[in-house]
C-alpha cells in the first residue's frame, strides 16, 4: 500500500474528523419534533414584565362552607340570586315591580326580617335601598340567608344576617354585633321555633302572635290555670286547647297535631299542654297563641316582657365569619353597597 507524502493517512483523517463534527451538530441543536416550534403570542411571557400574580381568594374555610354543614347558605351559592332595588313607593309594590306577582311573597319574608325595628306602614321611605340574596327551595319557601335595609327615616342600614348559635335548634336572624333581631316572649308558650310569622299589629283580622315550628314541638302553659276546652271548632282552629289562667287572661293555642290535657284539668306554670301541628284551617305548620281578657285581644308583646338575646361569646367567632363572608358575596354582587 502506498502512502501519502510523510507516511500518514491525512485524507482518511480529515473525513473522519468532519463526519464526527457534523453527527455531534445533529445531536445537540436539532430539534425535537415532538415539541411545538413556537408558542402563540398570547402564551409568550414578557422578560420585562412584574410575575403574574394569582387573583385574591376566598379563605379556604369559607370555600368549603359551600359543601359542608356548617355553612351559612343551605344550597350552592350559584342557585341564590342576589338583588339590589331602590325603593319607589311602599315594600309590596318594590318587590312586584322587580319580580312581578311573586314579589308579594318575597315581600312578605323580608319584611319579617325587619318588622321589629320599622313600622313598614310609615317607616319605609322613596329612595331607601333593599339589598338581600334569595332562593326559592324545593318545596317554595323561600330561604333568605342575608338582608340588608338603608333606611332614610333612620339614617342608618339595618343588617341581618341568619346564623345558627350552637344550642339551639333552628337559626335566626343576628344584627353584627351579635344582639338577634326579632324580640322573644318572656316565658312564652314556645321555645324552640323558626320564626314568628304573623303579630297582632301585621294584619287588623290576626289576634294573636303565629310561631312557625316543626310539628311536634312542645307547647307549654306560659301561667298556672285550668283547662276551659279542648278541641272546639276543630274544622277551623284544628286540634286545640283554652286554659283560663289564675290572673283573669285566658289563652288559646291553636292548629295543634295533639292536646296533652282534658276540660277542667289544672295546669302549672311551664307545664307541657300540646304539640305543635298544621290542623284546622292552617297552612304550614304553626302555633296561634292567642290572649283575651274579658272578651278583648291582648297583644302577647303587651301581656308578656320581651327581649332580645345576645349571642354568647364562644359563638362570636364563627358567627363574625358568617358575617364577614356574607358582606362579600353581596358586595362583589352589587354595584351600589348600602
Amino acid at each position: 500500500m502506498l502512502e501519502p507524502p510523510g507516511g500518514r493517512p491525512w485524507l482518511l483523517y480529515a473525513l473522519l474528523s468532519a463526519s464526527l463534527t457534523l453527527n455531534l451538530a445533529l445531536v445537540i441543536k436539532w430539534p425535537d419534533s415532538s415539541s411545538p416550534t413556537r408558542q402563540p403570542c398570547s402564551q409568550v411571557a414578557d422578560p420585562k414584565a412584574s410575575p403574574a400574580t394569582e387573583p385574591p381568594r376566598e379563605p379556604q374555610a369559607q370555600e368549603q362552607w359551600e359543601q359542608d354543614a356548617s355553612s351559612p347558605l343551605a344550597a350552592p351559592r350559584d342557585s341564590y340570586v342576589v338583588s339590589h332595588v331602590i325603593v319607589e313607593h311602599s315594600l309590596a309594590r318594590t318587590f312586584q315591580s322587580m319580580m312581578g306577582r311573586s314579589g308579594d311573597v318575597l315581600s312578605a319574608h323580608y319584611s319579617r326580617i325587619f318588622c321589629w325595628d320599622l313600622d313598614l306602614r310609615r317607616d319605609v321611605q322613596k329612595n331607601d335601598e333593599i339589598t338581600l340574596a334569595w332562593r326559592e327551595d324545593a318545596g317554595g319557601d323561600l330561604d333568605i340567608p342575608v338582608a340588608w335595609y338603608r333606611s332614610g327615616k333612620l339614617g342608618k342600614t339595618l343588617k341581618a344576617y341568619r346564623f345558627q348559635p350552637p344550642g339551639d335548634l333552628h337559626p335566626s336572624y343576628w344584627f353584627p354585633d351579635g344582639l338577634e333581631v326579632p324580640f322573644r316572649l318572656v316565658d312564652g308558650p314556645i321555645e324552640d321555633y323558626i320564626q314568628i310569622t304573623a303579630r297582632l299589629e301585621d294584619r287588623l283580622d290576626h289576634k294573636g302572635y303565629d310561631f312557625k315550628a316543626p310539628v311536634g314541638t312542645d307547647v307549654k302553659s306560659p301561667r298556672a290555670g285550668k283547662v276551659s276546652r279542648v278541641d272546639w271548632n276543630v274544622a277551623v282552629n284544628g286540634s286545640c286547647v283554652e286554659i283560663k289562667q289564675n290572673d283573669g287572661v285566658t289563652t288559646k293555642y291553636l292548629h295543634l297535631s295533639e292536646a296533652l290535657v282534658r276540660p277542667g284539668q289544672n295546669v302549672q306554670a311551664g307545664q307541657l299542654i300540646a304539640r305543635t301541628g298544621n290542623t284546622g284551617r292552617s297552612t304550614a305548620p304553626h302555633l296561634h297563641y292567642q290572649l283575651e281578657r274579658n272578651g278583648k285581644i291582648i297583644d302577647p308583646s303587651d301581656y308578656h316582657e320581651t327581649t332580645r338575646r345576645r349571642l354568647p361569646t364562644q359563638a362570636m367567632p364563627g358567627f363574625r365569619d358568617v358575617v364577614a363572608f356574607l358582606d362579600s358575596w353581596l358586595k362583589r354582587e352589587t354595584s351600589t353597597t348600602p
